[in-house]
């Protein structure tokens, strides 16, 4: 990794991927080709789309599910197992009726392969990819085969970029060095990203506090926030257990010892999306978490109805 810190730093300065600090105690100033920006139309509502792996009934299923709910599913690429290729995915997707943002990691290829699945996936009609240095393979996944990091996220997005694609990245506020993280995201716009999505954080107040800093450091590129969707502690852990991560505890609590707290969980996503779209620079969310641990369908049922009362809510005000 050369443009670093990413946003896996642990709370406590520890990278997530070795013993010991995060060597980057800085933000490496990009310094490769800036290209010319252009105008981007940003999702309202993004969805976090999760399928069984290697399983197209399944896929196209919670698609059906999702579909009319959002602008557009990101696709994310686990660390805990191998799925099928994006250019697949992203086909199958689009003849389902969703648009997908597939997210694009350098853990498991080189920058040749990268290439690839980009042109691949332009041809299939995608635009729109999220571009990550990625986390590391779990450690019970293939430990017989070689991690790759022959790029990392901003090069990626320089690759994407110069291919004429869109390219989108994450940023994580609550990463250390967290002063650093607004300019961080400044340096991702430089290389070429068009479109951001933030990772949790507890209150929308910290949005708040990280997009007034962000666009006082420059930053002119649409913006996503997260809204949390848990309904039980499964959920709720999926989200705690990733560094960077943090969602409000109270929030969490209430949800959990509600009566009903499949409709508690709605409730409380739609309340957060509320507060975000109302920061100024945050033009959408994204509807994240696993949702439910009754399965994919169920999930993306829930996410589903998140997204369509935040519709509902945002036509309302116009």
């Amino acid at each position: 990794m050369q443009f670093g810190p990413c946003g896996g730093v642990r709370h406590d300065g520890q990278c997530e991927m070795r013993t010991g600090p995060c060597v980057f105690p800085d933000v490496v100033p990009w310094d490769g080709p800036v290209p010319e920006a252009f105008a981007v139309t940003a999702p309202l509502v993004l969805t976090d789309f999760s399928c069984s792996p290697f399983d197209l009934e399944d896929m196209t299923a919670t698609a059906a599910a999702l579909s009319g709910s959002c602008d557009a599913v990101l696709v994310g690429e686990h660390q805990n197992r191998p799925d099928f290729p994006p250019v697949l995915t992203a086909s199958t997707l689009l003849d389902s009726g969703v648009q997908p943002w597939i997210t694009l990691s350098c853990r498991d290829r080189n920058r040749v392969v990268l290439e690839q699945e980009l042109r691949g996936l332009q041809l299939v009609g995608v635009q729109t990819v999220l571009c990550v240095t990625g986390d590391g393979r779990a450690y019970d996944v293939r430990p017989d085969v070689t991690q790759t990091f022959d790029l990392d996220g901003p090069r990626l997005v320089s690759l994407a970029a110069s291919l004429e694609m869109t390219p989108a990245v994450p940023e994580t506020p609550t990463a250390p060095p967290v002063s650093q993280r607004p300019q961080r995201l400044v340096q991702k716009q430089r290389a070429g990203a068009r479109l951001a999505v933030l990772n949790h954080v507890s209150t929308p107040a910290m949005v708040a506090e990280f997009m007034a800093a962000a666009r006082a450091a420059g930053l002119t590129i649409p913006v996503l926030a997260a809204a949390a969707v848990v309904t039980d502690e499964v959920s709720a852990a999926v989200l705690q257990g990733l560094p960077g991560l943090a969602l409000d505890d109270a929030v969490v609590k209430s949800i959990l010892a509600s009566p009903d707290p499949r409709e508690a969980g709605i409730a409380a996503a739609v309340d957060e999306a509320r507060a975000l779209l109302a920061i100024d620079g945050v033009v959408g969310v994204n509807i994240s978490g696993l949702a439910s641990s009754a399965g994919t369908r169920a999930g993306a049922e829930i996410k589903a109805e998140v997204g369509q009362r935040i519709r509902a809510l945002v036509a309302s005000n116009e």
